[in-house]
């Protein structure tokens, strides 16, 4: 089972990004250690910290369930996209390990997919 982010405008042909649960769950991880914390402490990941404790743009997409849940808004993204990218740049020259390079395009892939909602207007659907 795997799962797809996508743009909410019908059209098959517009960009989407897929990983399995297991890759989205160390690739949430990966943002979240980036951002100075543990998902696994967050509530809702087994832990205790409040998502109100964490500042974070990324935090609608950290906190969003693996699948279906609400939909992230053309703003969600828009606030999104920018920290993305800075994470994106800033670890772009830690290591060329397998994994980290996989984040990166994980990383680089959701963007475009932020950025063509944002263009469009249009949510971000989780499926």
């Amino acid at each position: 089972m795997g799962l797809v982010l996508f743009p909410g405008d019908d059209d098959t042909s517009s960009p989407d990004v897929s990983w399995s649960c297991k890759e989205f769950a160390v690739f949430r991880r990966w943002l979240a250690q980036a951002e100075g914390f543990g998902l696994d402490e967050m509530q809702g990941f087994g832990g205790q910290r409040p998502w109100d404790d964490v500042r974070t743009p990324l935090a609608p997409f950290l906190d969003h369930p693996d699948g279906g849940g609400p939909d992230l808004s053309p703003l969600q993204c828009a606030a999104i996209l920018p920290r993305l990218q800075e994470i994106t740049d800033q670890c772009q020259e830690r290591g060329a390990d397998p994994l980290h390079r996989r984040h990166l395009t994980d990383a680089r892939n959701l963007a475009v997919v932020l950025r063509f909602c944002v263009g469009k207007d249009v949510d971000l659907l989780f499926s």
